[in-house]
């Protein structure tokens, strides 16, 4: 914790993993001569005053960054066609029948059309030039959360507390400011990085902001904060790599020149090829060593002196069923099989992150399983005991996380492909709300239910990677989610110990698809939770059972069979792994009326609303994420049924429209000396992952 002893009313205190700074319009429109700011000033000398912050903002921004503060900046702007400049502030000050405001918003100054995006004004000033992953925030309005991701932003990096300089005081700042207040985050002004076109003004606002005992907030100098970043011990350099591919730690020692991308590259390939000895079922495709070395090589020519992105140098595989350009997309099945010519979105975001390629890997066949033993490729094994599943579809991708041959990697999530392999390898896997990361280049499954999954060691890694990867609505995917279509909620800066949370829990005949272990680690979970200041409330299971029997059951099956091609299916029946063919053929008889779909469509909205409902009682839903952990012998006598059953907690979840984040929370032991983890899932309402990332990092914190 730390603290700014000198803020008004009295000292602000804040964590630096859960503050951000904002910096506020510092761009040229407002702070170089031919502007929009040089316009509203009207006053020479006022105007040059403005600038005189920018190197205290520069230091308090170095701080920032040093502390391991979030970081973000706004840009005030509009669209080129000025749609979003509403005609009151288009005309209201250039109307004044004595005022001074000869050009307007729109009109073409020294520097391009004024306050429009894309033009050189609109641009950030050079001495405080955004670095790789920081968010910028164009804002059509004055306040920074009107028509803008930013409150989202915030949520999604766990933030509660905010630290604002930029300009003006009087305008932007101060309606930043108390929007923020009324949103629930505790702020404070740095008043040494802020400015305005009036010293009267600046300062009565400054006033009123931490005026009443703090009504809106906090004001204080940066001193404090760029002290804190000065005392910051310098920890002992070690070159060579630690072996920990850990992304948090592998990024320290890339900021600390102690290790190379190439030496990384060398050792991820060194590990994948001894432990293709072990397991080969894991990798569907390998880049040879020279593409990868020559893409490191890339990477550190790239970056050499400069700022690095978030996801630099950190090795990732990509689930077979994710486009990856030039490379063979298979899902497991080569009859399906093509050769894409651009990657999907999602991994394009990655690799623009920094992020390094390393190989495809193994996944049910056509992505319809969860037991990870449906492909021609092999099954591969749980990092915990060969002779026991290692969960599907996503299997490929699980134990190249959890074997430590990557940082993370790419899966899918339809009906738990993500979360299920996750549980059986002791690692965290992130279903996100469908609809936001986009599905350009993933092989459909269930188009109207799948989503891109995350695999990663910690809530961290997951956390860090989620942020690369959504870009935001791709609006050339039907089933986006737009920004303003997903729920907020109030911050609450005080942290879930004090502040408490309610999450839910299935009642006990819901439970009884878990083996007699797996209940045990399920009611020790519960306690978990309680510690970490949660409270438990037994919900209502109807919608969940509901979803979950929709899925496969239903007349949602028939969708499977649309996106896998009911012609492909009929035709290549003999390409297929006998299991899933069985599976594809039994939909196929099925006797599914017309109107079956929309008896079924109808009571996909009724169990949503209703599981929405549920969710306005709690944050959470802690549910076991599967039921028991088979071994492969087990698995391959009883195929069907026994896959099926552990889905119990995941089938619901998209048909529910619910986000998820699974995690292990215990070891258990079936024979001695052979620990096998046990996982829990979070499931949050739709558009909560932010929360539920939050109380799982909490979770993983707390023994």
């Amino acid at each position: 914790m730390m603290e700014l002893p000198s803020a008004r009313p009295y000292a602000f205190k804040f964590c630096p993993e859960t503050t951000a700074l904002i910096v506020i319009d510092m761009q040229r429109d407002f702070l170089d001569i031919g502007g929009y700011g040089e316009l509203q000033c009207a006053n020479e000398t006022v105007f040059a005053s403005v600038r005189k912050v920018i190197p205290q903002t520069q230091r308090a921004l170095e701080a920032a960054r040093k502390l391991g503060l979030h970081v973000l900046h706004t840009r005030e702007g509009h669209k080129p066609d000025l749609s979003d400049l509403p005609a009151s502030k288009r005309l209201r000050q250039k109307l004044a029948p004595s005022g001074h405001h000869v050009l307007g918003i729109g009109d073409v100054g020294p520097m391009g059309r004024l306050l429009v995006r894309g033009e050189h004004g609109h641009e950030i000033i050079d001495e405080l030039t955004p670095y790789p992953g920081e968010l910028v925030v164009d804002k059509p309005g004055k306040g920074s959360f009107w028509n803008t991701t930013l409150h989202r932003a915030l949520l999604a990096r766990g933030v509660t507390h905010l630290l604002i300089a930029g300009v003006t005081t009087e305008c932007c700042v101060n309606a930043t400011f108390r929007e923020a207040s009324d949103r629930g985050f505790e702020c404070c002004v740095l008043s040494d990085c802020t400015a305005g076109f009036g010293n009267t003004f600046v300062n009565s606002t400054l006033d009123m902001l931490c005026s009443y005992d703090g009504l809106f907030g906090f004001v204080s100098p940066s001193a404090s904060l760029i002290s804190y970043a000065h005392d910051q011990p310098t920890p002992p350099s070690t070159p060579g790599f630690r072996g920990d591919l850990d992304l948090s730690s592998l990024r320290q020692q890339y900021n600390k020149t102690e290790v190379s991308v190439t030496e990384v590259a060398k050792e991820v390939f060194r590990r994948v090829s001894e432990y293709k000895k072990k397991d080969p079922a894991v990798w569907a495709y390998l880049r040879d060593a020279d593409e990868l070395l020559r893409d490191a090589q890339v990477l550190e020519e790239r970056y050499r002196d400069k700022p690095t992105p978030p996801l630099y140098g950190i090795p990732f595989a990509v689930k077979d069923n994710i486009d990856v350009e030039g490379i063979s997309t298979t899902s497991a099945c080569e009859r399906a099989s093509y050769t894409p010519i651009e990657s999907a979105k999602v991994v394009t975001a990655l690799l623009r992150a920094g992020a390094l390629f390393v190989g495809k890997t193994n996944l049910d066949q056509l992505a319809a399983g969860l037991s990870g033993c449906r492909s021609p490729l092999g099954c591969p094994r749980s990092v915990f005991d060969s002779e026991r599943i290692s969960g599907g579809s996503s299997s490929g991708s699980a134990v190249a996380v959890a074997a430590g041959l990557v940082s993370f990697a790419l899966g899918t999530d339809t009906a738990g492909s993500g979360r299920v392999p996750a549980a059986f390898n002791g690692i965290v896997g992130y279903k996100p709300t469908k609809g936001t990361f986009s599905a350009a280049g993933l092989v459909p499954a269930c188009r109207s239910l799948d989503t891109i999954s995350i695999l990663a060691p910690t809530v961290a890694s997951a956390r860090a990677v989620w942020l690369a990867a959504d870009e935001g609505p791709d609006m050339d995917d039907p089933f986006a989610k737009l920004q303003q279509s997903l729920p907020l909620w109030h911050v609450e800066f005080r942290g879930l110990q004090e502040a408490g949370f309610t999450f839910g829990v299935p009642p006990q005949s819901a439970l009884s698809a878990c083996t007699p272990i797996y209940r045990n680690q399920f009611d020790a979970a519960v306690e978990r939770m309680r510690r970490i200041g949660g409270r438990p409330i037994e919900v209502d299971w109807t919608p969940f059972e509901g979803g979950s029997r929709l899925l496969y059951d239903g007349a949602l099956m028939n969708e499977r069979i649309q996106c896998a091609g009911a012609v492909f299916l009929q035709d290549h029946g003999s390409d297929l792994h006998p299991t899933t063919l069985r599976l594809f053929q039994a939909a196929l008889k099925r006797d599914v009326k017309p109107w079956d779909v929309y008896r079924d469509q109808h009571l996909q909205a009724s169990y949503t609303r209703q599981a929405a409902i549920a969710f306005e009682k709690i944050d959470v839903l802690l549910v076991p994420t599967t039921t028991d952990h088979p071994t492969v012998a087990a698995m391959e006598a009883d195929p069907i049924a026994l896959n099926s059953s552990l889905g119990e907690y995941t089938h619901f979840a998209n048909v529910l429209d619910l986000c998820g984040l699974a995690v292990n929370a215990s070891y258990y032991e079936e024979t001695p000396a052979k620990p096998l983890p046990f996982g829990v899932t979070m499931v949050g309402a739709s558009g909560t992952d932010g929360k539920v990332f939050d109380i799982a990092k909490a979770f993983e914190a707390t023994p």
